[in-house]
């Protein structure tokens, strides 16, 4: 179990200045002749084409970022261009943020190319805090990235000293000291900003931090200023993980990759039983429970399970994990080998100890929700569902289907309709999720049908109830239908339908062109067992 340090917090800092040009490389077949060339990624903007990034040959050769590519080609001739991709260079940025899980849970996107991560707490783990960014880097720049890092007690100052300098490590206090020497471009202020603060002579974050805050405000905006004030440590920058931490975790980490499902089910369920110990002692139970699987090669795979009730119980999420991974449309892949599996508790309630008596029912609701839970592991919980009534009129909104998992004890206490005995039923047994249509061959104007066809079968009535007059919710954005007139039919050979009739029957309302009454629509709603 890991633990929050009372110690001030730390933040690892990453930045991939060359993310889109590396992966182009990484993504695509080499091709020779481009072998050797200098490589850059442009981006359209107000019909230009800009150089967005480039890699170490272009850079040697002149090229730098903003410049048009006519430019640059005049520079390096040999110049080999890369339409941008901002959603695939985005997507990278998501998969080696999940790749970061591994050394923390709290990992916050920096765009374009940057990471953050909240080491407090945890560097221990890896032997220090310079052990574990020489671990980082020496992973990323392996799978061919670029990476320039730094830590500090923030996220503004870290950024601020990546991008000029790498493998920084700033103690607590030391903030202002690290960052002063410094040019005012790396606060990652505008171009006018920059600009600005140039002419008047602060070149550098130690010259602008030696002017009074309310000079600087007022020249260039409080937004600025507080990120100055970042910078120097005077001020706190908190970060936002892209997911929200656990309640609980537990992971083992493996000095050989393991790949065999025997070993991969061992060690998930002595994770199982670290985890259920540890949330036993405070009372609590898990109600979802996730299973990262770490590869070698920087993929992350994770399994989730949901339960109806807390689970204390290890055997219990062994078990449902082994259901889901048995039915798993997709394999788990351990390609090379998985370096470390994590669990977590995503979700959890305090358990309460109930009196059980020898009533049967309740161990009947007990073995129903365990079944509900293993089925909803092999299939997903959204596919195992409860009907619960609602308070309407319309007959296709009566009942709402809900996960059953989380709303199995509601039907207990579900107050459908009552039919006393003897009594026909009012709705049918089978409902159509969409009316059919029917043709209505004879009847009454303002009765049920004499006789009509539904599909393709002609259907004399022999007896028949109603109307119940339905009006739509009017008050719904989609209530505006017309009035239905529903009534209980039953043909010449025992078949009961349930028909309604698509609003009012009007005989003002003529056809223009034969004079004869406006015939409103019938449908087909249901069937009576």
């Amino acid at each position: 179990m890991r633990a929050v340090s009372a110690n001030r917090r730390r933040i690892l800092s990453l930045w991939l200045p060359r993310l889109p040009i590396e992966r182009i490389k990484r993504s695509r077949v080499a091709d020779p002749l481009e072998q050797g060339k200098p490589q850059v990624v442009v981006i359209k903007d107000a019909n230009a084409l800009l150089i967005h990034s480039l890699d170490e040959a272009a850079a040697r050769h002149g090229v730098s970022l903003g410049q048009p590519l006519a430019n640059a080609r005049a520079v390096c001739p040999d110049l080999v261009a890369h339409e941008a991709d901002l959603a695939a260079d985005a997507r990278l940025l998501e998969s080696i943020a999940d790749w970061c899980d591994r050394f923390t849970p709290l990992v916050a996107l920096d765009p374009p190319h940057g990471l953050a991560l909240d080491i407090t707490g945890c560097v221990h783990l890896f032997g220090g805090e310079t052990k574990l960014m020489q671990s980082v880097c020496d992973a990323l720049t392996a799978h061919g990235l670029t990476v320039s890092a730094a830590i500090a007690s923030n996220a503004v100052c870290a950024r601020t000293l990546n991008r000029q300098v790498h493998g920084r490590i700033v103690p607590d206090g030391e903030e202002a000291a690290a960052v002063s020497a410094l040019p005012v471009a790396a606060l990652g202020g505008s171009e006018a900003i920059t600009l600005g603060l140039r002419r008047a002579g602060l070149k550098t974050i130690g010259d602008v931090a030696s002017r009074g805050r309310n000079e600087i405000t007022a020249r260039f905006g409080a937004a600025f200023t507080r990120v100055l004030a970042q910078a120097l440590g005077e001020a706190d920058a908190p970060i936002s993980p892209r997911k929200v931490p656990p309640d609980y975790i537990v992971e083992k980490r493996f000095a050989e990759p393991i790949a065999t499902d025997t070993v991969i089910a061992a060690s998930l369920s002595s994770l199982a039983t670290m985890l259920m110990a540890a949330m036993v002692q405070q009372g609590k139970g898990a109600r979802r429970l996730e299973a990262c699987f770490f590869r070698t090669d920087g993929l992350v795979r994770v399994i989730a399970v949901d339960t109806g009730q807390p689970v204390t119980d290890a055997a219990v999420i062994d078990r449902l994990f082994r259901e889901r991974l048995e039915a798993l449309s997709d394999p788990l892949d351990p390609g090379f080998g998985f370096d470390m599996i994590r669990l977590a508790a995503g979700r959890s309630e305090i358990v309460v100890q109930q009196q059980r008596d020898l009533d049967a029912h309740v161990h009947d609701n007990d073995e129903l929700s365990a079944l509900i839970d293993r089925i909803a592991a092999r299939i997903g919980g959204k596919r195992v569902v409860v009907h619960l009534p609602v308070d309407t009129h319309v007959p296709e909104r009566a009942a709402m289907a809900l996960p059953a998992q989380h709303h199995l004890a509601a039907t207990s206490t579900a107050a459908w309709p009552e039919r006393h005995d003897g009594e026909p039923p009012l709705r049918p047994l089978r409902l159509f999720a969409r009316p059919e249509a029917i043709q209505v061959i004879a009847g009454v104007p303002d009765g049920p049908p004499a006789r009509f066809v539904w599909r393709r079968a002609a259907h004399a009535v022999v007896r028949a109830e109603g109307p119940e007059r339905i009006a739509m919710e009017w008050w719904r954005p989609d209530g505006q239908g017309l009035t239905r007139d529903y009534f209980r039919v039953e043909d010449e050979h025992g078949l009961r339908f349930w028909l309604y009739r698509d609003g009012l029957y009007d005989r003002e309302l003529e056809q223009p062109e034969n004079g004869l009454p406006v015939q409103p629509a019938w449908y087909m709603h249901g069937l009576f067992a």
